[in-house]
């Protein structure tokens, strides 16, 4: 389990092996079950998730406790940076303005997606992955992985959000400036399901945000230090994580410490 958690042996069970009686034995019983949580999530969580994680199985303790026992303990959330595109690849038209500043901030699910895409290293190579999130679940609605970056990778994710949400005219849908979503057939599929469009001011990446956080979150707990041998390796742990994972278990303090699917079941 050691090797499993990148902790060493000794450095844990000098941890668990502490004096055993009051706090010192209570700290040992939180200590394996947050070392448990721990493990479940592949050491994707930090204090804040697995805080949350013991409050919901009924665990009264202080967030701080948490963040000590995992730091004495030598528990990390993985983190990484995400890969961002060259601004060459963008093309600009000035009737597409961010019309998120024109509304409200969303307070129900398909009032308003965004989406994106990035970059993964795939080999000496690059695949690149383009989702459809909801603003006000968090819920990654579609999906796909493409060696070519074009408009039909995103025409791939629209198209599907489309049909397995069935969304009410008026949807505002919310990406970058980058050329894939500026394409023709793109703008023209949007119009036809009465979805209005919005993109990024130039320069303002942080326009996108939910989706520079999914990515942020995609790189630190599934990419790093995980080489990807082809395309095909990274489609199967990118449904492993996107269906399983992300939108079903892993808790998002923007909604509550819940999972997107538990979110939206409250909401309706």
């Amino acid at each position: 389990m050691c090797r499993h958690l990148s902790v060493s042996r000794s450095g844990y069970y000098d941890w668990l092996s502490r004096g055993q009686s009051g706090h010192a034995r209570a700290d040992s019983e939180l200590g394996a079950e947050i070392a448990f949580i721990y493990r479940k999530s592949e050491g994707r969580y930090g204090s804040p998730k697995i805080h949350a994680a013991l409050k919901a199985k009924g665990l009264a303790v202080s967030r701080k406790r948490v963040a000590r026992l995992m730091r004495e303990a030598g528990l990390k959330a993985r983190v990484d940076r995400v890969y961002r595109r060259q601004k060459k690849s963008r093309t600009f038209f000035k009737g597409l303005v961010n019309r998120r500043l024109e509304q409200e901030k969303a307070s129900k699910i398909n009032q308003q997606w965004t989406a994106d895409v990035t970059y993964i290293k795939v080999g000496n190579r690059w695949g690149y992955l383009a989702v459809v999130i909801d603003v006000y679940s968090k819920k990654v609605l579609s999906w796909a992985l493409s060696d070519r970056l074009d408009s039909n990778l995103t025409m791939f994710t629209i198209v599907k959000a489309l049909a397995s949400r069935k969304p009410k005219r008026g949807l505002l849908f919310h990406t970058d400036r980058g050329r894939e979503y500026c394409a023709d057939r793109v703008r023209h599929l949007l119009a036809e399901h009465g979805v209005e469009q919005s993109m990024n001011r130039p320069g303002k990446c942080t326009d996108n945000a939910e989706v520079e956080s999914f990515f942020k979150s995609l790189k630190g707990e599934l990419i790093k230090d995980a080489p990807i041998a082809n395309l095909r390796h990274l489609r199967e742990k990118l449904r492993k994580y996107i269906q399983y994972f992300y939108n079903r278990t892993r808790l998002h303090s923007s909604i509550g410490y819940m999972s997107p699917i538990a979110f939206e079941k409250q909401c309706t």
